[in-house]
């Protein structure tokens, strides 16, 4: 039980400023920037959106559970979902402090690869997504489930005025969107703490990851535990230097820090079941793709 409340604890202050950040990014997206431009810059099918979001997510400084609250939310502005899924799996991939880290760590050239990997992958699955014709939950236009109601006579939601305004960013952030989405986070964050407390696995990484069992390891160790961009380096890196092959600490590097369980949750309710299964093995086939042809 020490262990793992030990584990719970260091998850939620780990997650906790991103998850914080993504929310109120959330607020300002939703509230702040005009329908237009989302329509214009994001809510097309083709290459530059998915570019767009792409290299918005790696900028970003948010884990995957602070892409959620984004994520949802530029669904309900009318993103296609091409460049919703682009957009969850680029934002908690990788940031500025784990390329940097990375850098330091493995090298130019696994940076490099890396970072070309989480572009490749945010791009296929964007245009894999756009395939598929997922209907929105709610209208966007200019209602809301606060206006409709009527929870917002209190707060003057949506009135004119820069100080309303900010009100509604906030009340967004953190009324609406933990209502909606916080149980499947939170449920994610329980879950990464209990297989973090159970999973033994130095023993496995002496005795049985050699070869393409490593690669398998490195999979199914990213699947089963959340692992954020930054805190996954060093973890690769130990790995790495305990025989697991550069290819594996590549896999496990990007699988990690995309499929925590508050992603899986959070999917699976607002896209549906087959789009997480698409999620899903898209993230593993080019995961262990890349990190097989890795040089």
């Amino acid at each position: 039980m020490k262990i793992f409340l030990f584990h719970l604890q260091h998850y939620v202050f780990e997650i906790l400023p991103s998850l914080v950040l993504g929310f109120l990014i959330s607020g300002i997206v939703h509230e702040l920037i005009p329908q237009k431009i989302i329509e214009d810059k994001l809510a097309k099918k083709g290459i530059l959106p998915l570019l767009y979001v792409v290299i918005t997510g790696i900028i970003l400084p948010v884990c995957c559970f602070g892409s959620l609250p984004i994520a949802v939310t530029l669904r309900k502005k009318g993103v296609p979902l091409g460049p919703v899924l682009a957009f969850l799996v680029a934002t908690p991939a990788t940031s500025i402090s784990a390329i940097l880290v990375t850098l330091k760590l493995m090298g130019l050239d696994f940076t490099l690869y890396l970072c070309f990997g989480v572009i490749f992958m945010g791009i296929l699955i964007g245009l894999i997504g756009n395939f598929f014709d997922v209907p929105l939950k709610e209208s966007v236009g200019e209602t809301c489930p606060m206006c409709e109601e009527c929870e917002g006579q209190n707060h003057q939601h949506h009135k004119k005025g820069f100080l309303n305004r900010i009100k509604s960013v906030f009340y967004y952030a953190f009324f609406d969107l933990p209502k909606e989405i916080g149980l499947e986070i939170l449920i994610g964050i329980l879950l990464a703490a209990i297989v973090s407390s159970f999973t033994p696995v130095g023993y496995f990484i002496k005795n049985f990851l050699k070869g393409f069992a490593g690669y398998v390891f490195a999979l199914i160790f990213g699947l089963l535990m959340y692992i954020c961009a930054t805190a996954s380096v060093p973890l690769a890196h130990a790995f790495i230097q305990q025989g697991l092959a550069p290819g594996a600490g590549l896999v496990l590097l990007l699988v990690g820090p995309i499929t925590s369980y508050g992603t899986i949750l959070v999917v699976k309710k607002e896209f549906g079941i087959k789009i997480l299964f698409l999620y899903l093995a898209v993230i593993s086939l080019v995961s262990i793709l890349l990190g097989v042809v890795y040089p």
